[in-house]
């Protein structure tokens, strides 16, 4: 078993949306690729946004696409371990209490940049002596408690898709680790969990680059060493909409639980287009998640913002239904008697699977045909071969209506379509012709709703 351990970390405070997958993919494929472990952890410090129901919906999403876990766990079930480490770093001096409110931080951070100074908290509540701190707590005030840095100081790393790293910690505010109310923000309790369960490699977003920096210092000052050495890191980039804006929900960002339901999206479609985007590799359909699997490559990450445009993911769900063979999608059309030989006739047509069931409408059940020329259907009728039908019928029936009418190209074949299917365009006649069969194409060609 490979030693390598990554974890997908999501807060369950909403649905699942395809950033947040492509981070659940990116780690996915990794350890699947390294025979490694892939761990679900879900973030839910955050108590009062946190639901058990968004934690229900970011599993089923993830069983849709077939992306299993080997662990899973959530932090509100840990606290303790975060309070034991929190403890630590009090007892060291690296965790200290602060007073300011939100209102008199941003006075500070205003009158800093008006002097041309970085926005960076100057600690002064290190400064505030037991009185100070009993003072302000008879006011009311509780603390939230911040995590001192080491400056001047440089962390540096190698990252696998970033190259080497360096952070000057002297341009970072200490960070807030834990709020007033005393719950956690994500810092603390994410490098706890990493070190408890031994995670090789943190792969995410490089939104994070910099609290990988942060991190790291206090991965140190909880003790990491040995077996628990800080984790390797790779960041990707941030997708972004088609025309370049970061990405949000008006501008693409759809829930995995949107595109499943409403747009009717096949797994691989979604997976297909997560997996390359941002790479070196083309963007191309795929049935099976192996392919994707075998050609994954730290190295071939760019660093250019990726792209995410939904029409792609629609042109990759036509091609790979079209790809697709019946035993994949058998359970799912809802078409009990549906066969291999309606699914190969109809899946080059389909953009959703959805569209199958309108296909065995039209082939199967009552229509409204469209009827051009009466004269020519009567002719067009009369002609109508008999005996079994294959896929030779429709043309030996076409050949002899064309010698018969003088009729050729479109006006010879988009009456005839029309009047079987009640459509303009769809599969091969060739092929449909057999499935729609002798007399029901007889009570079409007769105008009959049939």
């Amino acid at each position: 078993m490979s030693a390598v351990k990554v974890r997908f970390a999501p807060s369950p405070t909403g649905l699942l949306h395809v950033g947040n997958l492509r981070a659940a993919l990116v780690n996915w494929l990794y350890a699947r690729q390294t025979g490694g472990t892939f761990i679900l952890r879900l973030d839910d410090t955050d108590a009062e946004r946190s639901t058990g129901e968004f934690a229900d919906a970011i599993r089923e999403d993830l069983e849709w696409l077939g992306l299993d876990w080997d662990e899973s766990f959530k932090q509100s079930e840990r606290l303790a371990l975060y309070d034991a480490a929190a403890a630590k770093l009090r007892a060291d001096g690296r965790l200290y209490p602060c007073y300011e409110t939100a209102e008199e931080l941003e006075t500070r951070r205003k009158i800093q940049r008006a002097q041309g100074k970085p926005p960076v908290y100057d600690r002064a509540a290190l400064d505030l002596s037991e009185s100070d701190r009993a003072a302000l707590e008879a006011e009311g005030r509780c603390p939230h408690w911040r995590f001192r840095l080491e400056v001047p100081a440089v962390v540096e790393f190698e990252d696998l898709i970033r190259g080497p790293v360096h952070f000057d910690m002297g341009s970072l505010s200490d960070p807030v680790l834990l709020r007033e109310d005393g719950s956690y923000l994500y810092m603390l309790p994410s490098v706890v969990d990493d070190m408890d369960m031994g995670i090789t490699h943190v792969v995410r977003g490089e939104d994070h680059v910099t609290n990988s920096a942060v991190q790291v210092q206090i991965f140190a000052a909880l003790g990491g060493h040995g077996e628990n050495k800080t984790p390797e890191f790779a960041h990707f980039s941030l997708l972004t909409s088609a025309g370049g804006e970061g990405l949000s929900k008006r501008g693409g960002a759809e829930s995995v639980r949107e595109l499943r339901e409403e747009a009717g999206l096949e797994p691989m479609a979604l997976l297909s287009l997560l997996a390359h985007i941002g790479t070196s590799e083309p963007i191309e359909p795929f049935v099976t998640i192996d392919p994707l699997i075998e050609s994954f490559d730290f190295a071939k990450f760019a660093r250019n913002p990726a792209r995410f445009d939904p029409e792609t993911l629609d042109v990759l769900n036509a091609r790979i239904l079209h790809a697709t063979p019946f035993d994949a999608v058998r359970e799912r059309l809802g078409l009990e008697e549906a066969d291999e030989t309606f699914w190969l006739v109809v899946r080059g047509n389909l953009k959703k699977l959805s569209d199958a069931a309108k296909w065995w409408k039209i082939i199967y059940e009552p229509i409204r045909p469209l009827i051009g020329g009466r004269n020519f259907m009567i002719a067009a009728l009369v002609l109508l071969p008999k005996g079994e039908w294959d896929e030779n019928t429709w043309k030996e029936w076409t050949d002899a209506v064309k010698e018969e009418t003088g009729r050729k190209g479109k006006d010879l074949f988009m009456p005839l379509r029309t009047a079987l299917t009640g459509r303009h365009e769809g599969p091969e006649m060739k092929a449909i012709l057999p499935l729609i069969g002798r007399e029901r194409a007889i009570e079409r060609l007769q105008g009959k709703r049939t």
